[in-house]
């Protein structure tokens, strides 16, 4: 398949996602949204469990913020690497602040965040197994469009007409475009990267699966959503690992495998 055709799928598949969600009604947040299962304080922390465990993130993303400032990896993949950490930073702060007090005005300070590390994600893929080029020009829109999606959500939320769709498109898509991306420009030059994405979206299914469960966990063992954070640090980890064995090769820098087209 040309690359020309490959493009043009890729294209499909976003027009097609877009439009598909969008023939939903609008989705409003239910406020049971914000009623998890484990909500005992410790140390005056309200809902400690979920509070606490996001800390990994603050770890991981400032290890991977750390770990690009060591490389000599080139320009467009560090800025790209650098906002996909400094989301998982703000991530865990985020995250931790909504806990705090969950309701729909600090859900804003957790889910603008996630957005920044879900469409960084992306672009990453975009420009290790397509070009350099290509990842740079779709970061900043895409990060925008992920900022946008929620204060749009929050917005419409005000007015009493919540819409979460373009939310969930923002959440959603990367883990549908990421394998197709693997599947149309897969070579042996990105095969050290390949575990890394494949368990990036992976342990991040295990968290969305640990999220809807966190009642029946609960009673059975530990909360479900602490073990939703737990899992996606899992996930931002492998983005480390992803670093690593693209830029680093016992402690040099490797040759990137994306042209810089």
């Amino acid at each position: 398949m040309t690359s020309s055709r490959k493009s043009w799928l890729l294209i499909t598949l976003t027009l097609l996602t877009i439009v598909t969600i969008f023939l939903f009604p609008p989705i409003a947040q239910p406020l049971s949204f914000h009623h998890f299962a484990d909500t005992r304080p410790l140390w005056d922390i309200p809902n400690f469990a979920n509070v606490f465990s996001n800390l990994p993130f603050l770890l991981f993303g400032g290890y991977g913020l750390a770990l690009v400032g060591r490389s000599r990896a080139p320009f467009a993949i560090r800025i790209t690497y650098i906002l996909l950490f400094t989301g998982v930073v703000l991530t865990g702060l985020g995250s931790a602040y909504y806990h705090w007090n969950p309701n729909n005005d600090t859900l804003v300070w957790d889910r603008i965040p996630m957005t920044i590390v879900f469409m960084s994600l992306l672009a990453a893929t975009v420009a290790e197994l397509v070009s350099r080029r290509s990842g740079i020009r779709l970061l900043f829109p895409l990060v925008a469009t992920g900022i946008l999606s929620v204060l749009w959500w929050h917005y419409t939320e005000t007015l009493g007409k919540g819409d979460l769709r373009l939310y969930y498109w923002v959440q959603f898509y990367p883990m549908l475009a990421i394998p197709l991306l693997l599947w149309l420009f897969y070579r042996p030059t990105v095969r050290t990267i390949f575990p890394s994405l494949i368990w990036i979206m992976v342990w991040y299914i295990i968290a969305k699966i640990f999220e809807q469960l966190d009642y029946p966990i609960y009673r059975a063992v530990i909360s479900g959503h602490t073990l939703k954070h737990l899992a996606a640090t899992v996930s931002t980890l492998c983005f480390i690992f992803l670093f690593r064995a693209q830029y680093f090769t016992d402690g040099a820098d490797a040759i990137p495998a994306a042209t810089p087209r």
